[in-house]
């Protein structure tokens, strides 16, 4: 690995034909108090975390005015503002928290327009570079929210529009609708559900945004050979091989510690043989 680890290392993915950003994120749920729910234990710490990912050479941070509720956004805001010129902030809108580890869809047309304006004022910014539905609401038509988010573009508060825990089916019904920029789902070596979701998103060019990435890094072989041939932590491994796993992919690892944050952007030096992605591959299906 590098000895200055930068997140450059990844190389660079484009984002609906006009952003482009290091192939190494960072997810900033987890600067928030636990359940995902109110302040962090240490503010000062947290802030340092997403100063630390800056630093590394991240330049695309996901978000969600879920996260806290509020929380992550204004954390965001404090540490980075004003922001660098060419970091990309993408956030979501679309759900209630009633509680902490509590998570409600709320796709109403006046509930997304609500979320995003509250958004863009935590954020500090005059348009989000790219806003997610972040998870379809069955009792919602997509039609409807999708139709709000096309209105906040057209009236210039969001640049781009991705979704996030979609099936194909609703991706295409979005699709229907508006260009869509970005997925985000459940993706990791445990977790393989979206496989085929991966596979389209190269295909069409849509970035492919995994949550909880670095799940269950630590209970296959492959992924201990390899890191012990690298010498690496298994999670590392398990982050350079999501790169390999597809051109289309924008890991974004979250944590609240800058130390682990530097070690999650480290990944993106690995270089993994053609055997163990394969193996790692074929195991973890």
């Amino acid at each position: 690995m590098s000895a200055t680890p930068s997140a450059a290392a990844a190389g660079t993915i484009g984002i609906g034909g006009d952003l482009t950003v290091n192939r190494m994120g960072y997810g900033a749920m987890r600067i928030t108090g636990k359940g995902i729910w109110g302040p962090p234990p240490d503010r000062d710490v947290a802030k340092a975390a997403v100063r630390q990912a800056v630093d590394a050479g991240v330049n695309f941070i996901d978000t969600a005015d879920s996260y806290g509720p509020h929380v992550s956004e204004e954390l965001i805001a404090e540490a980075l503002h004003p922001y660098p010129d060419d970091l990309v902030i993408a956030t979501k809108g679309g759900l209630n928290r009633p509680g902490p580890g509590q998570w409600q869809a709320d796709g109403r047309p006046e509930h997304l327009r609500e979320a995003c304006e509250g958004s863009l004022r935590r954020l500090k910014l005059e348009q989000i570079p790219l806003y997610q539905l972040h998870r379809p609401d069955p009792r919602v038509p997509i039609a409807e929210s999708m139709g709000t988010l096309v209105q906040l573009r057209d009236e210039g508060k969001i640049r781009h529009i991705g979704v996030s825990n979609v099936s194909e089916a609703q991706l295409r019904e979005m699709q229907a609708i508006t260009p869509v920029v970005s997925v985000q789902n459940r993706y990791n070596l445990g977790d393989r559900s979206s496989e085929s979701m991966v596979d389209l998103c190269e295909q069409e060019s849509i970035v492919f945004l995994p949550w909880a990435p670095i799940q269950d890094a630590d209970e296959l072989v492959p992924v201990l050979t390899t890191a012990s041939r690298l010498n690496a932590s298994p999670r590392q491994v398990a982050l350079a091989w999501l790169l390999d796993r597809s051109t289309a992919m924008l890991p974004i690892p979250g944590s609240g510690s800058p130390e682990h944050v530097a070690e999650n952007v480290a990944a993106a030096s690995l270089q993994l043989t053609k055997d163990e992605a394969n193996a790692i591959f074929e195991l973890a299906k």
